[in-house]
């Protein structure tokens, strides 16, 4: 734990580095899949898993989903707001793909999105340094 001033706001910038960067690229994610068209996105889906369980129209639903729930969390994750809530919504998203990662026996895939887990839970851990979002900006007005 910091024991000044100026370490808090290192750990602070530091998470506030981390929770950007994970927020563009989730929001990055979602918006160019949005902008190619989240049809186009889920007809790419449905082919790689043909050979699992899961019904074609449950996967081609969540492919039209999947781009509007990522350029949400990447961007409530960007400006920090609901931070809580959106790491834990992210978190569930990562369970999701990850579950249709091994489903389909993408060891590769799968691999990079612990990646993605391991920020989220940073993110959750380290949640009292982020300072510098729309949440610490409301958490200072409600006490000033």
């Amino acid at each position: 734990m910091p024991r000044n001033s100026g370490q808090q706001t290192d750990v602070s910038m530091g998470y506030l580095i981390l929770r950007v960067s994970i927020g563009l690229n989730i929001f990055t994610h979602g918006l160019s899949r949005i902008l190619a068209g989240p049809a186009n996105f889920a007809h790419i889906l449905v082919p790689m898993f043909q050979h699992t369980f899961l019904p074609a129209t449950s996967v081609y639903l969540f492919g039209l989903c999947l781009p509007w729930a990522e350029a949400a969390v990447g961007f409530f994750l960007l400006i920090g707001i609901y931070t809580r809530y959106v790491i834990l919504v992210g978190a569930l998203l990562m369970l999701s793909l990850t579950f249709g990662a091994t489903l389909r026996q993408d060891w590769e895939s799968a691999g990079l999105q612990l990646i993605y887990v391991a920020i989220y839970t940073a993110l959750l851990a380290f949640r009292q340094y982020n300072q510098f979002s729309a949440d610490g900006h409301l958490r200072r007005s409600e006490t000033d």
